[in-house]
């Protein structure tokens, strides 16, 4: 009985050696990115780069934010005086916004440095516009 076990120790650490490889090193990797992320997010949110990052936001004259467009979904930003159609789902202090027309007063384009490798010396990327917007279902109807 004891040569038994004898033979059986060395399997039993080579298993238990390849289901740590299988199981432990994965979750290790997984938890040191996640931690990794965590301090990417907590620093864009000291900078001030994470909420409205890579977006048109619609700024109403209150500052209350209007809409939020993805730049990557964009051909064109708006020019001041265009009229855009917004569907008015964001939430200001006065209430939510309701749909319809808005005249844009003034773009504000603001840019970041690129970090990567590849980047050229002193390379900005466009990360954020604001549309600073008036309403004009609210001219109408004080018009009215």
């Amino acid at each position: 009985m004891l040569n038994y076990l004898i033979y059986i120790s060395p399997l039993g650490t080579f298993l238990a050696t390849l289901a740590w490889f299988l199981l432990g090193l994965p979750t290790m990797v997984a938890a040191f990115y996640q931690a990794w992320k965590g301090r990417q997010e907590a620093k864009e949110v000291r900078e001030g780069t994470l909420h409205s990052m890579d977006c048109l936001e619609f700024v109403s004259p209150d500052g209350g934010c209007v809409n939020l467009v993805p730049l990557e979904t964009l051909h064109t930003l708006p020019k001041p005086g265009d009229v855009v159609l917004l569907p008015g789902h964001g939430v200001s202090d006065a209430g939510e916004f309701v749909p319809g027309a808005y005249l844009v007063e003034r773009i504000e384009h603001i840019y970041t440095p690129v970090q990567s490798k590849k980047s050229r010396p002193y390379q900005a990327r466009l990360t954020k516009a604001v549309a600073h917007v008036a309403s004009l279902h609210q001219a109408m109807v004080e018009g009215v």
